[in-house]
């Protein structure tokens, strides 16, 4: 039997996790006015978990020993990690069980600091599921502003199917994506019970064919350097090299960099284009603070 002690802690936890998240970050209309509480209200939390405020109101308050469905649909909206869900859990006396929540993916500072030194080569950084979480002027210059994406939108294979400017710009850009499906798939393998992989895959398997039957293929792949051809607006075509450098405090995280052969077009192209991005990348993110 949980003590009364456990289930206030729990309650005090409730209430801490709740407000450290917005009504944006749970999918709901932010109104923008200044709101009395810090977080979410507790009657929004019960909303998006499907219980009555006066459940949730007496769960915060220690009243009620929740079960496990409650809990796990609680540990869902407030966005817990896995460490948090498990002490959640244990606090009510309850297994956890079912698939762990992995904790949100952020650039490791190392590949930042180098993303940061490359001003004439295009680099971004990747994670789980081909997500986007870095990338440098040149690389938004040559591809597109991965700024404008929302964070939960920012992958690259989503960028590949559904961005048509980004399409047009590959020479090659069935085979490109034909190979983006076959990593997904060696991704899908390895995070088996990934909710947002399912999703993505879900959500491109409705809105693109090709997608859909080249993940119903089941093909698989893995490579680390190659030559693309892209059509630029601004520059033109450019022959580039690629090269995927893995992490070595995070193996799940790769540094992609897209170079040219000095003496070539496709170098002094290149270099064009990281001058304009100087100024035009330079100057949209100037114009988004002010």
């Amino acid at each position: 039997m949980t003590s009364d002690a456990h289930l206030n802690e729990l309650g005090e936890f409730l209430k801490a996790r709740r407000s450290e998240l917005s009504p944006r970050e749970v999918g709901l209309p932010d109104s923008g006015g200044r709101r009395r509480v810090a977080g979410l209200r507790r009657e929004e939390v019960a909303l998006l978990t499907a219980i009555s405020t006066d459940y949730y109101t007496r769960l915060e308050q220690g009243r009620i020993q929740p079960s496990a469905s409650v809990l796990a649909a609680v540990a869902r909206v407030l966005h817990l990690e896995d460490d948090q869900r498990d002490y959640l859990f244990g606090l009510a006396g309850k297994d956890p069980g079912g698939p762990r929540r992995r904790a949100v993916q952020k650039v490791q500072p190392q590949l930042q600091r180098l993303l940061d030194d490359l001003s004439a080569t295009p680099g971004m950084v990747t994670g789980r599921r081909m997500d986007v979480l870095a990338w440098n002027p040149l690389a938004a210059a040559l591809m597109t502003d991965f700024g404008k994406i929302p964070e939960k939108k920012r992958n690259y294979v989503r960028v590949l199917f559904t961005d048509p400017e980004v399409r047009a710009m590959y020479a090659d850009w069935e085979g490109n994506a034909r190979m983006c499906v076959a990593h997904l798939r060696m991704q899908a393998a390895k995070f088996p019970d990934d909710p947002r992989l399912a999703a993505l895959v879900g959500e491109l398997s409705v809105q693109d064919a090709n997608f859909r039957e080249w993940w119903g293929g089941h093909h698989v792949a893995t490579r680390s350097l190659g030559t693309k051809v892209f059509h630029h607006p601004v520059v033109g075509e450019l022959v580039l090299d690629w090269a995927t450098l893995t992490c070595s405090t995070d193996s799940e995280q790769e540094l992609l960099v897209w170079t040219a052969e000095p003496g070539t077009p496709s170098y002094d192209g290149l270099r064009f284009l990281a001058s304009w991005a100087a100024t035009h990348i330079g100057q949209s993110e100037a114009d988004a603070v002010n």
